[in-house]
């Protein structure tokens, strides 16, 4: 087989086709009109020998041997990109460098303070574009457009590269005067009213529908696996929010230990083990196997796994 009778460009455009599944939307990424795409996608049937993507009444759908060339084209291109894309030294004193991260409320409010005050100190011409889960899909992170992703997944693609920045465990942060402190039993925390802080994911955020339980995240499903139910008085997406109704209201606010450590200074607050078993979570980073070699994306990396290295969870008095 004679490679150089092939233009090997075309493997960029089949990517972005089987990517995105559509002609118009491969021609507008890659910045090319509509019809040198459609040639482009003539040429690699060519190619292949086969139709690649026909048209359905679901739209462009990709063949079965478009289905297994996909995951190789793919890893072939990032093993490209590794071994062309130069490697200079990152100085951070002069970098000027914007970094687009979404972080979950949770890393965002506990993790990112301390990241900026390294930022400060070494690398003071560095900004950071802060975005939520609902502002991005993997398929943004995947193609590099977002630097990194912080948030507890239940899954991700497999071509994501991932570092766990720490394990964390449940705590109850309520006021010292709330009357569940005199009796401590998993009755009574049931029988409170509490505070509940979204479990966040990807897309748009809609409303909580109560019957959905696998929408309520990891306290409701470990009581659900215990058959218990709390009574949940107020839906919250900010940790912050969720962290002032308990402490301005009889309400608990069952949160992860270092959320709850944004309230260590405060007087009234208490933190402790609940009384029922919950399982900790994982805080991870993840990012674009297209942007692991860069040498501006290493120092990002570590720096926030110096920056978690120093928040600690709060003490718990039980």
């Amino acid at each position: 087989m004679n490679i150089s009778r092939y233009d090997l460009n075309l493997l960029v455009y089949l990517d972005v086709l089987l990517r995105e599944q559509s002609v118009t939307r491969a021609a507008a990424q890659l910045g090319l009109t509509q019809p040198a795409m459609s040639n482009g996608l003539k040429r690699l049937r060519d190619m292949f020998g086969d139709p690649l993507l026909v048209r359905t009444q679901q739209g462009m759908q990709p063949t079965p041997r478009a289905r297994e060339l996909q995951p190789q084209i793919r890893q072939l291109l990032l093993n490209l990109e590794a071994t062309l894309s130069p490697n200079p030294t990152f100085a951070p004193q002069q970098s000027q460098r914007h970094f687009r991260i979404m972080a979950s409320d949770y890393a965002a409010s506990t993790l990112i303070p301390r990241l900026l005050l390294r930022i400060g100190r070494e690398a003071p011409g560095i900004t950071l574009d802060l975005m939520t889960p609902s502002d991005v899909t993997f398929h943004e992170i995947e193609d590099g457009r977002v630097d990194l992703a912080l948030n507890i997944f239940d899954d991700m693609p497999d071509s994501f590269h991932q570092k766990r920045i720490w394990r964390d465990e449940f705590v109850c942060l309520l006021h010292r005067a709330h009357p569940l402190l005199s009796d401590w039993s998993a009755a009574n925390y049931l029988a409170q009213e509490h505070v509940w802080v979204s479990k966040t994911g990807y897309g748009v955020g809609v409303g909580v529908e109560l019957n959905e339980l696998q929408k309520l995240g990891w306290v409701d499903r470990a009581l659900a696996s215990q058959g218990w139910h709390r009574a949940i008085r107020v839906f919250t997406r900010n940790y912050q929010v969720a962290i002032n109704l308990a402490l301005e209201s009889q309400l608990v606010a069952t949160i992860p230990a270092r959320a709850a450590g944004l309230a260590n200074a405060i007087d009234s607050a208490v933190i402790r083990h609940p009384p029922v078993a919950i399982p900790p979570i994982e805080l991870l980073m993840v990012w674009s196997p297209l942007l692991h070699h860069d040498a501006a994306h290493i120092w990002l990396r570590q720096a926030l796994l110096d920056a978690a290295a120093s928040v600690h969870p709060p003490a718990v008095r039980d």
